[in-house]
């Protein structure tokens, strides 16, 4: 591989040997990792870590995970991205996901999921930020609700929705990404079959547990496992890794203005 790699979607404040991952990351090829974050401690933690990283380099997302969604601590997170809005790429980890039992099951936090959502997403609106969207099982209600809002650039990351939303995903102007997934998940597979590489991006969000299809062993990802997500995309979609790459760091610089990613 001739180029470097770009993981566009990682939990960096929840690694354990944080010093290891991102060393392990750089003798990889990564040379840049979009940290995003999950509530306003995370927000705040991923930011130390954007100020004191020299390699790789690190863009910056900050919001609230729909998991972590509280109207305690929105106006505090809000006026953190507010302050630091030079130091950042994205508003994000922001959406929905109704998925979770105790969400489920009340009525009222599903409200204040939406509420908090939209609050962000007007955020990223009036900062010019991209919004990086989690719409786990509520990919419709999600791409309505940016657009209602008039949120020019977002990504809804790891797609693996219906490929009719993605279309329409796709008809807003918007993005969506994969992850190592891609190699096995039917419903990943699906969705990025029909996504124009035009419009992807590769990511890991890790650190989560993935199976490696050859030896079906769990690996807990890092970084570097990038380069698998860009393996089981180039062989679904049959095309040529560098050439490929080409296309996906392009999206990435662009999404992120990340200047100087290769």
């Amino acid at each position: 591989m001739l180029m470097t790699l770009i993981d566009t979607h990682a939990h960096l404040d929840h690694l354990e040997n944080l010093d290891q991952a991102l060393n392990n990351a750089v003798e990889s090829g990564v040379e840049a990792i979009v940290a995003v974050s999950m509530d306003l401690n995370s927000c705040r933690k991923n930011l130390e870590i954007k100020r004191k990283t020299r390699q790789p380099k690190i863009a910056l997302g900050m919001g609230m995970h729909p998991s972590e969604a509280n109207r305690q601590d929105v106006a505090a997170c809000l006026d953190l991205i507010r302050a630091s809005a030079g130091e950042l790429s994205a508003v994000g980890e922001i959406g929905l996901d109704f998925g979770y039992k105790w969400v489920r099951k009340d009525q009222a936090k599903r409200e204040e999921q939406r509420e908090v959502f939209r609050a962000f997403l007007e955020a990223a609106k009036e900062l010019n930020l991209p919004a990086i969207i989690h719409a786990r099982g509520i990919w419709r209600e999600c791409l309505e609700t940016a657009q209602s809002v008039g949120v020019r650039k977002a990504v809804f990351h790891w797609y693996s929705g219906p490929v009719d939303v993605l279309s329409d995903i796709i008809k807003a102007g918007y993005f969506v990404s994969t992850a190592p997934s891609v190699a096995y998940s039917p419903q990943s597979r699906e969705a990025m079959a029909a996504a124009p590489v035009e419009r992807t991006l590769i990511e890991t969000d890790c650190p989560v547990r993935f199976r490696d299809p050859e030896t079906q062993e769990e690996y807990l990802a890092g970084p570097r496992d990038v380069a698998r997500t860009l393996k089981a995309y180039c062989a679904l979609k049959q095309m040529d890794e560098d050439k490929a790459l080409v296309i996906l760091n392009k999206n990435a610089r662009e999404f992120f203005r990340m200047e100087n990613a290769s």
